[in-house]
């Protein structure tokens, strides 16, 4: 790396030990332990491959009783909801209650699971979900439950589940070394898909024999293997240097970085478009069973299993599929893989062939909501991974829920079969997507966090709320390279604003056309401090191949301002001054 390379923000200083970590191929993570390159390997691949560390084999079997609990929980509500009223909206109720959590709730989660400690975030949720699981068993038991009390307690358990469901998939990088990430979130999937697939009948039979309160007990106990798996976990929570992030301006940093950020926008993007095209198979399913095979409740339960079952075959073959062919490639195929399934649902009359489009079914939506999501993970740097999820999460949830509405409203019209066809073309065109919205290869490497080894200049007395602040860097630049620089302040310009600056600009000098001048803002001092501290080594490339264009090095190359300073300099001079305290770390 050249002198000019190693200009970064105005300073040849900077981290040699990270350094020196990054050559190895290491890293350290907020376990504590070296998370280590591709270059090596610590264990053998395979679907199971992450249940040989111990931490994730702890966690992912209670996950599995835990997801049985939500099952029981769905099932002994609506049934419960039955005995207490005969309105047909308020059954249907139910299911709303248990899901708006998800899409409320999701976003402010990741951000609280960014900015403390995830382990402890999970086990508040989690214990939340169970108290309010068995304040609901005791109510029922004394026969005091109203159809407001069950719908206001399936809320708050969701609540909890929507609290703890960002810190667990956030935490998993955590648990599992890199090469196993894609298997490991494949087995997320699975542990759902197992109790999608049994949970609902074994609810439904538990209700029969010991009635809905003994299933709300039931849940209540259920979440207490995961909860306890989370405290046998010895996480080592590395805090930051700055204090939390205020929780709007957290979640909007989150919502700017997915924005900011190709590879996660695209994500996002691409799985919204999915959810919405095939959310036909679970929306429409207890129609198809009654219009098109001419069957009852039964059938219907066989539909569901079978997506279930084929969800759970499709998650075993994640890792083997992205190391054959590109998540792009992929996608595609499961696009036209799903959209052919849902086109022979809509002409089937046929149980057995039915039954087979439905696994189909299962097996890509699974197949594609894996590995985009393996794709947000391997693209969100430690700081932001849980909005990132938690965004990813809400497009699903957004996607799945719009899409059953409008589906519902198509087939009313046309008609179910017509349904199925129509969503069928639909997710087979999401496949021509990829020419437009390409989904970035993914790679582990360029998101280890590492903030600049130098503290900018202060000679006045801030603290962390004081701003705006405006920052101005200055290049001198060879003409004749002008439009290569131009093009690499793009790339600066998406890696000012995901990190957290704004009314990003570059300026060229009218008289002297070798200069320009870079500038952005941050709301406070303290934002920019936390700018600083989320460069990430692909930052780091952005900023050394636009420092390789200056050719000179000025004293005065970066300038950081306050903006409006009132307060900033005293009346008279004898005037008392409140702010005679300077924030340690922010001496030069």
């Amino acid at each position: 790396m050249t002198a000019a390379q190693a200009r970064l923000d105005g300073s040849d200083a900077r981290d040699k030990a990270r350094g020196r970590d990054r050559i190895k191929g290491k890293s350290v993570g907020a376990s504590g332990h070296d998370e280590t390159s591709q270059d090596v390997v610590t264990g053998q691949g395979g679907a199971f491959a992450p249940l040989r560390e111990g931490t994730f084999r702890r966690i992912w079997t209670a996950s599995l009783f835990s997801n049985f609990g939500q099952l029981f929980l769905g099932v002994g509500a609506a049934w419960e909801m039955t005995r207490l009223t005969s309105s047909a909206e308020m059954v249907a109720l139910v299911q709303s209650a248990m899901m708006l959590p998800l899409m409320v709730v999701t976003l402010p989660a990741g951000a609280i699971a960014d900015m403390f400690d995830r382990r402890r975030i999970a086990m508040t949720g989690l214990a939340f979900s169970a108290c309010c699981a068995a304040v609901l068993a005791t109510i029922a038991f004394l026969g005091l439950v109203t159809p407001w009390i069950l719908l206001l307690f399936c809320a708050l358990i969701g609540a909890g589940v929507a609290l703890y469901s960002p810190s667990w998939q956030a935490s998993i990088p955590e648990q599992v070394s890199r090469e196993h990430l894609p298997a490991a979130v494949a087995l997320g999937t699975i542990s759902y898909n197992v109790a999608r697939s049994f949970g609902p009948a074994l609810g439904g039979l538990i209700v029969v024999l010991y009635g809905a309160r003994a299933v709300f007990g039931m849940t209540a106990l259920l979440y207490l293997p995961l909860f306890f798996a989370f405290v046998m976990w010895r996480r080592r929570h590395v805090p930051s240097r700055l204090p939390p992030e205020r929780m709007d301006r957290a979640m909007l940093g989150g919502a700017r970085y997915a924005l900011h950020a190709p590879a996660i926008r695209t994500a996002l993007l691409r799985v919204l478009a999915f959810g919405l095209s095939t959310a036909t198979a679970s929306a429409l399913a207890p129609l198809i069973a009654r219009d098109l095979l001419h069957g009852n409740a039964a059938t219907y339960g066989l539909l569901l299993g079978a997506q279930g079952v084929g969800a759970v075959t499709g998650a075993l073959f994640v890792s083997r599929i992205r190391e054959t062919i590109s998540t792009e490639m992929a996608v595609r195929l499961f696009a036209i893989g799903t959209g052919a399934a849902l086109a022979v649902i809509g002409f089937s009359h046929d149980l057995i062939l039915t039954c087979a489009a439905f696994l189909l079914v299962g097996a890509c939506n699974i197949l594609t909501i894996a590995m985009l999501n393996v794709t947000v993970q391997l693209s969100a740097p430690r700081w932001v991974t849980a909005r990132a999820l938690s965004l990813f999460s809400s497009a699903i949830t957004a996607g799945i829920g719009i899409g059953a509405w409008c589906w519902g409203q198509f087939a009313q019209q046309q008609g179910v079969a017509h349904a199925m066809l129509a969503s069928g073309l639909a997710v087979a065109a999401t496949a021509l997507l990829g020419f437009i919205l390409p989904i970035a290869r993914d790679t582990a490497s360029g998101t280890s966090e590492m903030p600049l080894g130098h503290e900018p200049e202060v000679g006045m007395a801030l603290t962390l709320r004081s701003g705006p602040v405006v920052i101005e860097v200055d290049y001198d630049v060879d003409p004749d390279q002008a439009r290569e620089f131009y093009a690499t302040m793009m790339k600066m310009q998406s890696m000012r604003k995901r990190n957290g600056g704004f009314a990003w600009s570059i300026a060229r000098d009218i008289a002297n056309p070798s200069l320009w001048t870079e500038r952005y803002h941050c709301p406070t001092w303290g934002d920019y401090l936390r700018l600083r501290d989320r460069f990430t080594e692909a930052d780091y490339e952005i900023q050394a191949a636009a420092d390789a264009f200056n050719r000179t090095r000025p004293a005065n190359r970066v300038r950081r301002q306050l903006e409006r300073p009132f307060g900033s300099v005293r009346w008279k001079a004898e005037s008392y001054d409140p702010k005679q305290e300077t924030v340690g770390w922010m001496a030069p």
